[in-house]
C-alpha cells in the first residue's frame, strides 16, 4: 500500500505501536466471547485498514478506489469484489471513475497539476482566477485552485455531514468524477481531517450488518456479532447488559417481539397506572406511608409489622407465591383488564428496580464492600468472593424475574394448564431469590457488620462463618439452578406441562413437599425422595 495513501497521521505507525502495547484481547480492550467481540476504536481503524488492503490487493487497484468500492457496497467485501467482476464499467461509473483521456485509461483519483512557462495561464472553476502553477482536478476538464478546493472541501465536511463529505464529488455540478480519500488528506485542515475519519469509521460501523455501537451513553464500544447466533445476549466492557437484535436489555428468555408489544402498552396504559406506582405505599396494619428502600420484597415498618410489598399479605404468609394473578369478582371486564395488566406491570417495574438496586450494591461491594469486610472481621478477601458471586447471581435473576413477568402477561388466558405450569415455576424461582436477596442484604450484616464484635480468628466464631458462607454459597447454586430451569422452560414454550401437572397441583412448604420430591430446611434444594440427605448440603 501507498505510503501517502495511508490514513492520516492521527493513526500513524507510533500511535499504532503504543496502543498495540497496551492491549491485553484476553481481557478488557479486545473482550472475545463465544458468539461476539468488543471492539475499541483502535480496532475498527485496523478493520478498516485491512478491508481497504483486501480489495486493492485483490483488483490491483489505488487506495482511492478501494476506499470508494467499500462505501460503495456498505463494506462488504466480497460483494465488492463480486460486482467489480461482474460488471466493472457499471461499476467504476457508479464510484465516479470516467473516461478522461485520448488513451481510454480512467482517472481513477484526485491529482494535481504543475504548469510550465510554456504553458497558457488556467483558470480556475470557482474563482475564475488565473494560475500558471498548481492547480488541482478530479479530471482532466475541470481545474480549480487550491484555496477553492479547500473551501469546497471544508465546506462539504463540515456542513454536508457524512453522506456528503464521503462520497465527494468534483465541484462542477456536471461532473461526477470521485473526489478520493488523497485529496481530502492533501488539502482539508487538521480539523476536518479529524472530523473525516470519525464520518468514515462511524460509516464502517452504521453500515456493517455485523457491527453495532453499545446503546449506553457515553460508551464508545463497537460489538462485533457473530451472525447466525442463537443468544443476542451481549455484556459490554462498560458492564452494560444489552440484546444485539433490538438494542434493549439483555431480555433472555423473551423474544424481541414480546418486548417491542410490551414496551408498546406501557405506554398505553401508563396513564392508568402512575397512581399504582408511587414509591411509597401504606403499611396494613398501621396505615403509615413506608418507603421501599431494599432490594427483597420482605417489608418490615416502624411498627415491627412484616409484609410482602406486592402483595401486603404478612410475610411468609404468601411464601413469595404472590405472582398469581387472581381476577376480583363483580367488576367490570375494562376493570379486570387494568387490574391484570398493574399485577404484571407492577410486578415487572419493581424487579426492576429491585436489579438496579442489587447492581450497585454489586459495585459497591466490588469497590470497597468486599476490602472494608476483610479488614473488619480479619478475613481472607479470597474467603470472601462468595459475596460477590451471590450478588452477581441476585442481579441476573432480578433480570429474568422482571421479564418472566411481561412473559406472564401476554400467556393466552385459554391455556390454563401452561399458566398454572408457569406460575409454579416462576414462583419456585422467585421464593429462592427472595431468599437469597434477603439473607445478601440483612444476613450478611449480622456476621459481617462494621459493629459485629465476633473474633473470626477464633475457632468457633470461624466455624459459624464458615457454616454461614456455606448456605450463601448453597442458596446461590439453588437460586441459580431454579432460574435456569424457569428460562429453558420459557424458551422451550412450557412443552413440559403435561409431565409437570402432578408437581403443580400439590404446593410446597419446607416441610411438606410432593410425593416425590422433599425441600431441605437449611439450603431449600429440592431433592427426590430416595435421597435421605440434601445433596446441596453435603460436604465434600
Amino acid at each position: 500500500m501507498d505510503s501517502d495513501h495511508e490514513i492520516y497521521d492521527m493513526y500513524s505507525d507510533d500511535e499504532e505501536e503504543e496502543d498495540s502495547t497496551n492491549i491485553d484481547e484476553s481481557n478488557i480492550v479486545f473482550y472475545k466471547q463465544k458468539n461476539y467481540k468488543i471492539l475499541k476504536d483502535f480496532h475498527i481503524r485496523q478493520l478498516v485498514k485491512e478491508d481497504i488492503s483486501k480489495i486493492s490487493t485483490i483488483l490491483s487497484v489505488p487506495r482511492d478506489v478501494s476506499l470508494a468500492l467499500l462505501r460503495r457496497y456498505n463494506w462488504k467485501v466480497d460483494r465488492a469484489n463480486e460486482e467489480w467482476f461482474a460488471n466493472e464499467q457499471e461499476v467504476r461509473k457508479s464510484i465516479g471513475m470516467f473516461l478522461c483521456d485520448n488513451n481510454n485509461n480512467y482517472v481513477s483519483v484526485s491529482k494535481k497539476t504543475k504548469k510550465t512557462n510554456n504553458d497558457a495561464f488556467v483558470n480556475c472553476g470557482i474563482c475564475f482566477e488565473e494560475y500558471d502553477d498548481v492547480v488541482y482536478a478530479t479530471c482532466n476538464k475541470h481545474p480549480f485552485c487550491k484555496v477553492c478546493w479547500e473551501g469546497y472541501i471544508g465546506a462539504s465536511i463540515n456542513d454536508g455531514g457524512p453522506n456528503k463529505c464521503l462520497a465527494l464529488r468534483c465541484p462542477d455540478p456536471s461532473c461526477e468524477a470521485m473526489v478520493g480519500e488523497s485529496m481530502v488528506v492533501e488539502l482539508a485542515s487538521e480539523k476536518d481531517k479529524s472530523k473525516y475519519y470519525d464520518y468514515l469509521f462511524q460509516s464502517y460501523i452504521e453500515e456493517n450488518k455485523k457491527i453495532k455501537w453499545c446503546p449506553y451513553p457515553g460508551c464508545e464500544c463497537v460489538v462485533e456479532f457473530e451472525i447466525g447466533s442463537d443468544d443476542y445476549s451481549v455484556i459490554c466492557d462498560c458492564s452494560n447488559g444489552f440484546c444485539w437484535n433490538c438494542l434493549e436489555e439483555i431480555h433472555r428468555p423473551i423474544d424481541c417481539d414480546t418486548i417491542a408489544k410490551w414496551k408498546d402498552i406501557n405506554q398505553e396504559e401508563s396513564a392508568n397506572t402512575n397512581w399504582i406506582m408511587a414509591f411509597t405505599k401504606k403499611c396494613p396494619k398501621c396505615d403509615k406511608s413506608i418507603e421501599k428502600n431494599m432490594g427483597c420484597m420482605h417489608m418490615t415498618c416502624r411498627c415491627g409489622y412484616q409484609f410482602c410489598w406486592l402483595c401486603f399479605k404478612k410475610w411468609g404468609v404468601c411464601a413469595s407465591r404472590c405472582n398469581r394473578y387472581e381476577e376480583k369478582k363483580e367488576v367490570t371486564e375494562a376493570k379486570k383488564n387494568i387490574q391484570r395488566y398493574t399485577h404484571y406491570y407492577e410486578r415487572w417495574l419493581s424487579n426492576g428496580k429491585s436489579k438496579e438496586k442489587a447492581l450497585n450494591d454489586l459495585k459497591r461491594m466490588k469497590d470497597e464492600g468486599l476490602k472494608k469486610l476483610s479488614d473488619d472481621n480479619s478475613i481472607l478477601e479470597k474467603e470472601l468472593e462468595f459475596i460477590i458471586e451471590a450478588w452477581e447471581q441476585i442481579v441476573e435473576c432480578r433480570r429474568v424475574l422482571k421479564w418472566t413477568y411481561a412473559y406472564g402477561f401476554y400467556l393466552p388466558k385459554e391455556e390454563v394448564a401452561k399458566t398454572r405450569f408457569f406460575e409454579y415455576l416462576q414462583g419456585e424461582a422467585e421464593a429462592g431469590l427472595e431468599r437469597l436477596h434477603h439473607c445478601a442484604e440483612k444476613e450478611l450484616m449480622e456476621y459481617l457488620g462494621s459493629s459485629n464484635e465476633m473474633d473470626y480468628t477464633d475457632e468457633g466464631s470461624y466455624k459459624e462463618f464458615t457454616n454461614f458462607r456455606s448456605r450463601v454459597v448453597g442458596l446461590t447454586k439453588v437460586t441459580g439452578n431454579y432460574f435456569e430451569k424457569l428460562v429453558m422452560e420459557l424458551e422451550n414454550g412450557l412443552q413440559d406441562v403435561t409431565n409437570s401437572t402432578k408437581i403443580i397441583e400439590q404446593p410446597m412448604s419446607s416441610s411438606n413437599t410432593s410425593n416425590n420430591m422433599w425441600m431441605c430446611d437449611r439450603c431449600t434444594f429440592l431433592n427426590e425422595d430416595i435421597h435421605t440427605v440434601c445433596r446441596m448440603c453435603i460436604e465434600d
